[in-house]
């Protein structure tokens, strides 16, 4: 029973986070050109739980997901994908992928539990990048 609590209250704060499965993120950074961000992590993770029930939340009331496409992979449930994605066995990894005018892809990663600031930070390099696209396109 308790497991099912915890479970069930991961999902709420998967959902208030903003996230998405990862193939719903993913066309939304192929149709709108945002930057594809991925928690990587695991229920039993308390690094993982607080990035997903206490600094992803804090970020999403800022607003800092705004420009980002956002998803959660469980590892334990998604190992496949998780594998894929991932560089190095910690977790949590927060993963950002972006396109850059070229085509090519670029991948940044956090890894371990952070602050929303420093996430904050993160993905800011995004937008310092995507304006540098957006000014050599022009």
């Amino acid at each position: 029973m308790i497991h099912l609590t915890c479970n069930l209250l991961l999902s709420a704060a998967a959902l208030a986070a903003g996230s998405q499965d990862y193939a719903t993120a993913f066309r939304q950074t192929e149709q709108t050109g945002q930057p594809l961000v991925v928690l990587l992590g695991a229920d039993w993770c308390p690094g993982c739980r607080t990035m997903k029930q206490s600094t992803l939340p804090t970020l999403e009331r800022r607003g800092g997901l705004n420009k980002v496409a956002f998803a959660y992979v469980n590892t334990d449930n998604d190992s496949s994908l998780a594998g894929k994605l991932m560089k190095g066995g910690s977790i949590p990894q927060l993963v950002m992928f972006q396109k850059k005018a070229d085509g090519s892809w670029t991948r940044k990663q956090l890894t371990g539990a952070q602050s929303a600031s420093a996430v904050e930070q993160f993905l800011g390099s995004a937008e310092e990048a995507s304006a540098a696209n957006v000014s050599v396109r022009q």
